[in-house]
């Protein structure tokens, strides 16, 4: 007959040594489904450093070949591709052009690597002038972002990836309708088997500052408050997600990661569709700038940050980390 010590003495039985915390874990990231954002720019030989992202580079199309290649190396299968245009206009021409820079950089990564999944980012920010989302009126002194009109050119920019090779377009913007805009777009052109991966529950967050300087897509005026969620509210999030699933969504995402934990584990519990998870630029710069200063271990928080959001429910986590956590998930 075991005594009431029993319990106790199989938990520490269960941690006495690593090859048995391994072997009992009930979360690891070598399962994971891991996604590497990659900046495309213009150009030949073009590397140029993020600063507020060490480590981040935007590319020409010839070194984001060679930094799928390295990603494939390091067993990361998917990339998720961001075009930084060469012009900005009102109308986000850039983003639906045949020879626009995403278009040339998806063209390229699937001739050269078949078997390597290619996301794309379909938002409009990049491309307009004034840096936001959608189609803006100006009244006066105000100005007001314009959602149906968005929506044309969102199905449009979608479409044209998908047409250049793109396995899974993701739609970022938070306009109202583009997932049913985007697939009735996909449908008609022939994508009918296309999945879209909707940026469904959208944060105005604090954390996306280093993205904005990578993808050159800062606003020109006021905020992204009107179409992004607030941070104070989970069940509008989760009401967010059932539109975008009624719409037509075949996976959904959270973003950011960290500070929405929750919001990723309800959305995981209430809908059960393939749910991903996006640990944006400031989670990540945040671990880099306090490793470098080496007040914390840059391996040891990377790897608990990321298993927090796959234990929340994430089957994708999109990343800058990404061939970083690959590797160390093989190297033990």
């Amino acid at each position: 007959m075991q005594g009431p010590e029993f319990p106790v003495q199989r938990l520490r039985r269960l941690r006495s040594s690593p090859v048995l915390r391994d072997f009992v874990a009930e979360t690891s990231l070598r399962d994971a489904r891991l996604v590497l954002p990659l900046f495309a720019r213009t150009g030949r030989n073009v590397r140029k450093p993020v600063d507020s992202m060490p480590g981040v580079f935007q590319l020409s199309p010839d070194q984001i070949v060679a930094e799928a290649d390295e990603a494939l190396s390091a067993n990361v299968n998917a990339v998720i591709v961001f075009g930084i245009p060469d012009k900005k206009d009102e109308h986000a021409s850039g983003a639906f052009a045949e020879n626009g820079i995403v278009q040339e950089t998806v063209r390229l990564l699937k001739d050269q690597f078949p078997n390597l999944l290619v996301m794309t980012d379909v938002c409009l920010c990049e491309y307009m002038s004034h840096g936001h989302c959608g189609v803006v009126e100006k009244k006066d002194d105000a100005a007001e972002i314009l959602n149906d009109p968005t929506l044309e050119i969102l199905a449009r920019t979608a479409l044209s990836h998908a047409q250049a090779g793109a396995d899974i377009v993701a739609p970022s913007d938070m306009m109202d309708g583009r997932v049913r805009a985007i697939r009735k777009a996909l449908d008609a052109g022939g994508f009918q088997n296309t999945p879209i991966m909707s940026y469904a529950a959208k944060f105005a967050s604090a954390f996306y500052g280093p993205f904005r300087e990578a993808a050159e897509s800062t606003p020109q005026f006021g905020d992204r408050r009107s179409y992004q969620m607030d941070p104070r509210n989970g069940a509008e999030a989760l009401r967010e997600v059932a539109l975008d699933i009624a719409e037509g969504a075949d996976m959904v995402m959270v973003k950011p990661a960290l500070a929405y934990l929750d919001i990723i584990h309800r959305v995981k519990t209430q809908f059960g569709l393939p749910t991903a998870a996006y640990a944006v630029s400031g989670e990540f710069s945040m671990i880099k700038a306090a490793a470098e200063r080496g007040w914390i271990d840059e391996r040891a928080a990377l790897m608990e940050s990321h298993l927090a959001m796959k234990r929340a429910g994430a089957d994708i986590i999109i990343t800058y980390a990404a061939r970083a956590i690959s590797r160390w998930n093989r190297s033990e």
